[in-house]
């Protein structure tokens, strides 16, 4: 019988969803933390040497996106902003094949909500 995947198995299988996204679309790493709640997951540069923090959120499937807490990204666009950084957000939805609404387990099969990078502005409103 499997288990159950933990928070840090999901946000580790988005991570890999984001990281081979970015890496198709020619971003190279500079840093990669998967630690929970410890942010940005991926410091990257693209082809003209603008660096990029790239957070992760995995969540359960919906008919929504996946969200991110605006107050707190504001938060977060100004330490972008100190750092000479454009902020990229993605966020990916797990699902069981059985009941989407819960997670899968470990080594079962699953849905993928998935709609790639949202660039987010990181100039003061």
């Amino acid at each position: 019988m499997s288990r159950p995947l933990t928070k840090q198995d999901l946000h580790n299988l988005a991570m890999n969803i984001v990281g081979k996204d970015l890496e198709s679309k020619g971003y190279e790493f500079i840093a990669v933390n998967s630690q929970l709640k410890r942010n940005p997951q991926f410091v990257c540069i693209d082809k003209n040497n603008t660096r990029y923090f790239v957070i992760v959120k995995v969540g359960s499937i919906s008919e929504f996106a996946i969200a991110f807490d605006v107050i707190w990204m504001e938060t977060f666009k100004n330490h972008a902003r100190i750092n000479n950084a454009k902020v990229i957000f993605a966020g990916v939805g797990i699902g069981s094949k059985e009941d989407k609404t819960r997670y899968p387990n470990l080594n079962e099969d699953y849905l993928l909500q998935y709609e790639g990078f949202q660039f987010l502005d990181i100039e003061l409103n």
